[in-house]
């Protein structure tokens, strides 16, 4: 049977990614032609700035040689522009006569520069920057002439004007706003790109609208609306982009400000489609490589005949290097109607970071100077993540690692080219990459805009620390605390996260229990033997077969806090027992896994008071010590009793602050005295002690439901943040469920005797 012809209009980065698509889907499916208007094959345009700042080579920027067309038996003609379409015999020809049919066509003919209607925009030396032949006429003026104009302040009038300052001109940015990047920065980020700019030599006039361009026939400088002026003798025009859809409108194919598509990319005209920036969705034409990405491959499915949920557009975003400077931006960051959830600015180091957000939910982000957390903020931005999820890691130790580990495995660290951070770690541990190049070469990530290298660098980081200790540890200087974020594998025993792996025991053990045909929740039991253990590995996927001293603790915790209420006869953990743990013998690992250790420290006056011995323990310290200092907890925590403001006790600092004030009580979360140093932040305020027993009891049990292994409560605080807590907490009707948790389990515990070694590994069945 003979192929269909696709005939694809445009060789740029939109239409060929949908090429190497539908090859890789089906690579014998249709006989393939594409026409690109420029003599060369498909080549990266983001990249154009680095060629004329002297990074890169025009070489270095194609990305599919004429090999690869070869290869494919794809048929590129270059230098061929389209002029009309019949659409009715289905037939394109070109402006020198040449007719192709098709059975499918592909409208792929991207933009061209945005020229406004300036009296003079069209004399001499004033050109736009859009192609590799701009690069070569830029490079040419800049050996006879000096002084440059570059009206527009936006990424690619910044990036133009950086490439002339390289080739030893001057340039002066002209915009007609407050500050540069309007459109993805704000005025604090803009400034401080700015002032980095103008230290590599850049000036600047804003707030300035061009009136003409200066000069008899060849263009000598700028007069503005205000009456001033500008010598230059070589403009470059940089003011945003159009859709070239000319071609579509003359041949009858519905257009707006660019050609219309539905969800599957299709026009108006039966099998016609366009992709990239020629394209409109819902309204919305996109200029940024990653969405155009997007629709090539929902196309290529199409085309390939395969059930495909269609594109539902793109959350607009920059990872990007301007001039040196990484910058990013996602989402609404226009101050209309959004809140500020986190600001944070640093003159020392030069970096900034803000996160917007609408009723509760992260709306936009702006990164400057460190750019590591884009990929995770950009995820967050997509699924209109509440602001519970923000965790500020500006203060840990190497916070591009501590990123990358609370990346979601299956996150997409490269837009461009739809690489995943799990895909990217696959390919570092089993192909022993260790440069960001061998990554970008092995996986594409970073192969495109370049945007995502920061994290890919930081990946490589990530995956260095795995191999060495299978986790995170910070500095010496936090005490050894070693960070278990929820994403990332607890050992080399698996590839589950902690969260994972507390799913996976809470519903594995909830099968033991219907097994075992517990009826009455409140009193049967479970004995976990030995096969139970070795079963619950085995269903778990472990590499190693008996556990190892990293994982062994965190199975211990999930299963307590699992809800499954167990045998508490001593018997049965001994001979779970009996099984040599990962080399070590049953008697050295009964008091880690099983026994655990003092994890609950509760201070006073009558801890740091020179009239100790003068006092006696608070009804409420008695209380806390009743009730939770046999509790099995995710790590240690530190409680703090103060009974007024000039106490010698600092609840500030403490994992659980209780302060007594004259209105009642004030109950602080989150602080940490180690490095790095966390004030406690205020959960709530009660009128009396009873309350203040009861809002900590819950904080402390939510703690331990919601909390990974090894995770202090400070982490744990930020991870969920302040806010959520709080309105998790101060739910009255929530209160009394978790401390009626916590009731049932004490009452369990007492049933079956504390010192049972089985004590910390089972806990009750939740009615």
């Amino acid at each position: 049977m003979s192929r269909k012809k696709l005939v694809v209009i445009g060789n740029g980065m939109a239409g060929v990614k949908c090429v190497e698509e539908i090859i890789n889907l089906e690579p014998d499916r249709y006989e393939i032609v594409i026409y690109g208007t420029e003599p060369r094959p498909n080549y990266n345009r983001i990249m154009l700035s680095k060629v004329l700042q002297g990074e890169h080579s025009i070489q270095d920027i194609i990305i599919n040689d004429w090999t690869w067309y070869a290869e494919r038996n794809i048929r590129l003609c270059t230098g061929e522009t389209v002029h009309r379409i019949d659409t009715r015999t289905k037939f394109i020809e070109t402006e020198a006569g040449k007719k192709e049919t098709y059975d499918i066509l592909i409208l792929a003919t991207g933009s061209s520069p945005f020229i406004p209607p300036i009296p003079g925009i069209d004399k001499g030396r004033v050109m736009s920057f859009r192609s590799i032949d701009d690069c070569t006429r830029m490079s040419d003026y800049s050996k006879e002439y000096r002084k440059a104009a570059v009206i527009g302040g936006g990424l690619l009038g910044l990036e133009a004007a950086r490439g002339l300052l390289h080739l030893g001109m001057e340039a002066v940015v002209v915009h007609n706003a407050p500050y540069i990047m309007n459109r993805q920065l704000d005025y604090e980020a803009a400034a401080m790109l700015q002032r980095e700019l103008e230290d590599q030599g850049m000036s600047f006039l804003l707030n300035k609208n061009t009136q003409k361009v200066t000069g008899r026939s060849q263009a000598q400088g700028l007069l503005f609306t205000d009456g001033s002026k500008l010598e230059a003798q070589l403009v470059i025009v940089a003011v945003g982009i159009r859709p070239n859809v000319d071609l579509a409108r003359r041949s009858g194919i519905a257009t707006h400000r660019a050609v219309v598509v539905d969800d599957h990319m299709r026009t108006s005209v039966p099998d016609i489609y366009a992709v990239g920036e020629c394209a409109e969705h819902r309204g919305i034409s996109y200029g940024l490589v990653a969405p155009l990405y997007e629709q090539g491959k929902v196309l290529a499915r199409t085309l390939c005949g395969q059930e495909v949920p269609g594109y539902a557009g793109s959350v607009p975003y920059s990872q990007l290097k301007v001039s040196g400077v990484d910058v990013f931006s996602a989402g609404d960051i226009s101050d209309e109607g959004l809140q500020t959830a986190i600001q944070h600015l640093d003159g020392v180091q030069g970096t900034y970071k803000k996160v917007l957000m609408q009723a509760g939910k992260v709306r936009g982000a702006i990164l400057f100077g460190n750019t590591v957390e884009g990929t995770a903020l950009l995820g967050l931005v997509q699924r209109g993540a509440d602001v519970a999820e923000l965790a500020s890691k500006e203060d840990t130790p190497d916070p591009a690692v501590t990123a990358a580990a609370a990346l979601p495995s299956q996150e997409t660290v490269c837009a461009c080219n739809n690489v995943t951070k799990a895909a990217i770690l696959k390919a570092i541990q089993e192909q022993g990459l260790e440069t960001e190049e061998q990554v970008k070469q092995q996986t594409k990530a970073s192969g495109s805009c370049g945007g995502c290298k920061p994290m890919v660098g930081a990946l490589l980081k990530l995956a260095k620390r795995v191999e060495v200790d299978g986790g995170i540890s910070t500095s010496a200087e936090s005490g050894g605390t070693k960070e278990k974020p929820a994403e990332l594998p607890v050992c080399h025993c698996t590839e589950m996260s902690h969260a994972e792996l507390k799913h996976r025991v809470s519903v594995i053990l909830e099968t033991y229990a219907k097994a075992a045909d517990i009826s009455n929740v409140g009193s049967g039991v479970l004995p976990l033997e030995n096969t139970q253990f070795n079963s619950l590995l085995k269903e778990l996927n472990w590499h190693s077969e008996h556990g190892c001293p990293v994982c062994l603790p965190a199975i211990r915790y999930y299963v307590c806090v699992s809800g499954l209420m167990k045998s508490s006869a001593e018997n049965d953990v001994k001979t779970v027992l009996k099984t040599d743990l990962y080399g070590l013998e049953a008697e050295d690992l009964q008091g880690e896994l099983v026994q655990g250790h003092d994890q609950m420290h509760i201070y006073s006056e009558r801890h740091v008071s020179l009239l100790a011995s003068n006092i006696t323990a608070s009804e409420l310290e008695t209380r806390l010590r009743t009730d939770w200092g046999t509790a099995t907890m995710p790590s240690e925590v530190n409680i703090a009793i103060a009974w007024g403001s000039r106490s010698p006790v600092n609840v500030l600092v403490s994992d659980l602050g209780l302060q007594a004030s004259p209105a009642g009580w004030e109950i602080y979360v989150g602080g940490h005295a180690g490095h790095p140093v966390k004030e406690g932040s205020l959960l709530g305020t009660t009128e009396s002690e009873q309350q203040a027993f009861i809002l900590a009891s819950a904080c402390l049990q939510w703690y331990r439901q919601t909390a990974w292994f090894d995770e202090p409560l400070w982490m744990w605080t930020e991870r969920l943040g302040v806010m959520s807590i709080r309105e998790t907490l101060l739910n009255t009707q929530f209160q009394r469920e978790l401390t009626f948790n916590r009731t049932q389990e004490r009452e369990k515990e007492a049933e079956r005797g504390t010192e049972t070694l089985f004590e910390n590994l089972i806990v009750q069945v939740k009615a």
